[in-house]
């Protein structure tokens, strides 16, 4: 995996990562676009990371920390480039940027019908916690 490089995106990603998720991820949010990716990268410079391998871009992972809890979101690699230990990189960096900012626990935003990714986030230590329901309000239409 030293071919393998993590990096937080700038600005001048935001255009190549929303391509990315459009081809890579499960589905897309109300926040993937220019203006959404735009005031992720200006509040938390560092939230979103990146993979990428001969300077192509094969991963993504978006390690959000808002002081109480951490979060994570859009962790989404590549098909040409899973099983090749890219989600595991992303989900260190994340991990290792948690504990360096003082966070206690990491959680996911997992689809559940994407059962690959269950896989994925089992065999990083992380479980669905059923007592738990996300309950969400768009504040814009």
């Amino acid at each position: 995996m030293s071919d393998l490089r993590i990096r937080c995106a700038t600005p001048s990603d935001i255009d190549p990562v929303l391509r990315f998720w459009r081809d890579a991820a499960e589905g897309t949010s109300i926040s993937d676009d220019q203006d959404g990716v735009a005031r992720l990268v200006a509040r938390d410079p560092q939230a979103l990371l990146l993979a990428e391998r001969d300077g192509l871009l094969v991963g993504t992972a978006i390690a959000g920390f808002d002081g109480w809890r951490c979060h994570l979101y859009r962790l989404a690699v590549h098909p040409d480039h899973r099983r090749q230990g890219i989600g595991s990189a992303l989900l260190a960096a994340a991990e290792e940027r948690f504990v360096g900012l003082g966070g206690r626990r990491g959680d996911a935003m997992v689809l559940n019908r994407n059962e690959q990714a269950h896989h994925t986030w089992h065999a990083a230590g992380y479980a669905p916690q059923p007592q738990w329901s996300r309950w969400v309000k768009h504040l814009t239409a």
